[in-house]
């Protein structure tokens, strides 16, 4: 379903390349999240904003799939019905969008990364893992913040299966991080022994991305 797309030189691309150039947004302030909910930078909106590469790939859950490949002991391919099987779990957190916009108390389900990490086993050598979405976007992450807490593999939204627009079947919430870290329309996790740039950060965006310290750019 990547075949077809050229995201580079998407429109959104293209502007986002530029902010990050000028370091567009950037306040300059340092935030705790123990203290501070709103991240520098951000205001909060009611609605939930659609950004992507420029198509919503659409995947039904009869032919969705997701790889799991790399440095883990148990290499797997899940099928929604596999998928469905892991332990479910429902969280509630905020997003915080490096365009500025921050979104409160989101209600989500499905499977917590400290789960899926259980059912996969993870090799002592892997220290990161590269996300790959169906659309051919692709983030990485460190292992410890793919593990955190609040980290989950949602396939629900408000009590409400995940939409097509916001990532539908299967896409990643990671809420301590700006949201371009949580990719959308999830095909496969590699797990790795170093952390290689995705998309965005070979693009001029932040390898980690943490909003409390507006971790935007890659020149921060």
């Amino acid at each position: 379903m990547a075949d077809d797309i050229t995201p580079e030189d998407s429109k959104l691309t293209v502007t986002k390349r530029k902010w990050a150039g000028q370091g567009k947004f950037l306040t300059g302030r340092i935030a705790r999240p123990e203290t501070d909910r709103l991240p520098p930078g951000q205001h909060l909106v009611k609605n939930w904003p659609v950004l992507d590469l420029g198509q919503q790939p659409r995947v039904p859950t009869s032919q969705w799939r997701l790889d799991v490949r790399g440095l883990v002991n148990i290499p797997t391919t899940f099928d929604w019905a596999a998928f469905q099987a892991l332990p479910q779990t429902e969280m509630r957190s905020d997003i915080h969008c490096v365009t500025t916009w921050s979104r409160y108390d989101n209600h989500w389900k499905g499977v917590s990364t400290r789960d899926f990490l259980d059912a996969v086993d993870p090799k002592d050598e892997a220290v990161a893992v590269m996300l790959t979405s169906y659309d051919g976007y692709t983030t990485n992450l460190l292992l410890s913040d793919f593990a955190s807490p609040d980290a989950i593999i949602v396939t629900q939204w408000e009590g409400q299966p995940l939409t097509e627009e916001h990532g539908g079947p299967v896409r990643l919430v990671v809420p301590h991080l700006y949201f371009w870290k949580s990719a959308k329309w999830l095909q496969r996790i590699d797990f790795v022994a170093m952390n290689h740039a995705g998309f965005w950060e070979k693009n001029g965006y932040h390898m980690r991305g943490d909003p409390w310290a507006e971790e935007r750019y890659s020149n921060d």
